[in-house]
């Protein structure tokens, strides 16, 4: 089936950005800056589903995304391949570092869910208005509020089509094999919270790290859930030191 990606850059570095449910948008900035300050040569693909793309009915689970992107790398023969993944995004990146097709090298998962950790419930943003998921997702959503009411037919549209791709691929936040199966994660990773995430707290994002061989945790201040557009600098600086520090292992 067809993948719409947009490619940034044609540096010798290549990073794949995994969006999550707030859809391709919340990467399109980041992902302009990683390929313009860093020479890298940058691929954000729409999972099919989101921004009104057709998903097929038997992708209907991040592992079943998973293995399509999994297909998709061993096809573009790319080498040295930095995952990024954010939220749904970062479930996913963690899923490909599972499958560990050729060619990913080191992944970072950025606020990522997926995993069952007691106490730290995942909110079900299926149930919340727009306004309180900004509440969770940012340190100071003031800047990143959006009235629905000013929203065109177009971008509503969009809304609905990322909320019921979300629903489709994760309905529950988690996956209860998820946890046991990230020992099996061979490649260094590096797992980012933001401090004021109020959807996968920095706990949560420490279990993740912990459960992983090869997995550092980083904890970035002043930001949500969202770092890619709350913080971006701080993001990119992070991303690009782990990168240079994995390099030769």
């Amino acid at each position: 089936m067809d993948l719409a990606v947009e490619e940034r850059g044609e540096g010798g570095a290549s990073f794949l950005l995994l969006h999550g449910g707030a859809g391709p948008g919340s990467m399109a900035r980041f992902a302009a800056s990683l390929a313009e300050q860093k020479n890298a040569r940058v691929l954000t693909p729409t999972h099919p589903g989101f921004a009104m793309t057709q998903r097929p009915e038997d992708l209907n689970s991040v592992r079943a995304l998973a293995k399509f992107y999994a297909a998709f790398l061993s096809q573009l023969q790319a080498e040295d391949v930095t995952v990024i993944g954010n939220s749904m995004g970062g479930w996913l990146g963690a899923e490909l570092a599972i499958l560990n097709p050729p060619g990913i090298r080191r992944a970072v998962l950025v606020g990522a869910l997926g995993i069952e950790v007691q106490g730290h419930q995942i909110p079900d943003t299926s149930k919340l208005t727009l306004d309180e998921i900004m509440n969770l997702s940012y340190h100071n959503p003031g800047p990143f509020r959006v009235d629905p009411s000013s929203l065109t037919d177009v971008q509503r549209a969009a809304f609905a089509s990322n909320r019921s791709a979300l629903q489709a691929y994760a309905s529950k936040s988690t996956d209860p094999t998820l946890l046991g199966r990230l020992a099996g994660i061979s490649i260094p990773v590096l797992v980012v919270s933001g401090e004021s995430d109020r959807i996968a707290d920095a706990e949560y994002g420490r279990a993740y790290a912990a459960a992983i061989p090869k997995a550092r945790f980083e904890l970035l201040m002043g930001t949500g859930h969202l770092p890619q557009i709350e913080t971006p600098e701080l993001l990119l600086q992070t991303v690009w030191k782990f990168t240079q520090a994995t390099q030769d292992g």
